[in-house]
């Protein structure tokens, strides 16, 4: 594909576009790239596995329905856990993780785009949220200590990363002994067509970039990982469909759960 410094440049200008002017950009959802600008971000968040409760009082323009799951869902997450959150956009998942780890515990958003790092940060100072915290950053390049972290949740953002073996290693580094990953991404199921994979709007939009699932798994036992468990949503084809409609792309990537686990001994 084209020079990685300037597909980042692409990526992060789109998602810079969703932060400043909701779903305008070309992103994870169906009020983009095409799809209906009008479309019920709630109704939305509900089809990724989101409960009513998940969406009452949440900060402004924190849910932007940019998802292919609920990782929150799946990370049984405890009283004083410290969660990361990679590639965060607006907080939502960070709001959610905040409210199950308790004063005890801490939440860390990392993004690699400003202007969603700034409407993050908003959002957590004007609803006076403490235990949470927004950080400038590529998933690729953590700025997080060695071994800080108890879970690792992301929803729909790795398949984004130009360089995904960076992005495990660094997840593995900061993770505790014992700690876990939690997310939901968009992998590959059979071949992607090359007119796909060089499509600039297809890689924004969660599709191009997805690696097939057993190369996912492959990257994550080089990395350290063990306990891994890869399974598709099942409502996949229906999430993947109303990004896309009519370009059968249900046919070659599926949104998956993905759960993975660091050993308990370095």
């Amino acid at each position: 594909m084209k020079d990685k410094e300037k597909l980042r440049e692409k990526i992060r200008k789109n998602y810079s576009q969703v932060a400043l002017k909701g779903s305008s950009g070309c992103c994870c959802s169906p009020g983009c790239c095409g799809g209906d600008p009008a479309i019920d971000i709630n109704a939305t968040a509900k089809s990724l596995g989101y409960s009513e409760d998940d969406l009452k009082n949440m900060p402004d323009q924190a849910n932007m329905g940019l998802g292919c799951g609920n990782p929150i869902a799946i990370a049984s997450l405890q009283k004083g856990d410290v969660v990361l959150d990679l590639g965060s956009g607006g907080g939502f998942d960070c709001f959610l993780a905040r409210r199950q780890v308790g004063e005890t515990g801490f939440v860390i958003g990392v993004d690699m785009t400003p202007e969603m790092i700034k409407l993050a940060r908003k959002n957590a100072e004007e609803s006076g949220y403490k235990n949470v915290e927004f950080r400038l950053g590529e998933i690729e390049h953590l700025p997080v200590a060695n071994d800080t972290v108890d879970v690792i949740i992301s929803n729909c953002v790795i398949n984004l990363a130009l360089e995904k073996q960076k992005v495990f290693n660094e997840a593995y580094r900061v993770l505790k002994p014992g700690g876990r990953i939690s997310i939901s991404d968009v992998v590959a199921t059979a071949k992607i067509p090359e007119s796909v994979k060089n499509d600039l709007n297809s890689l924004t939009g969660c599709i191009a970039g997805a690696e097939h699932v057993e190369v996912i798994e492959n990257m994550l036992k080089k990395s350290g990982f063990i306990n891994i468990r890869m399974v598709p949503k099942d409502n996949s084809k229906d999430i993947i469909k109303s990004w896309v409609p009519g370009k059968n792309a249900e046919e070659f990537v599926a949104s998956y759960i993905i759960e993975a686990q660091k050993s308990e001994s370095k």
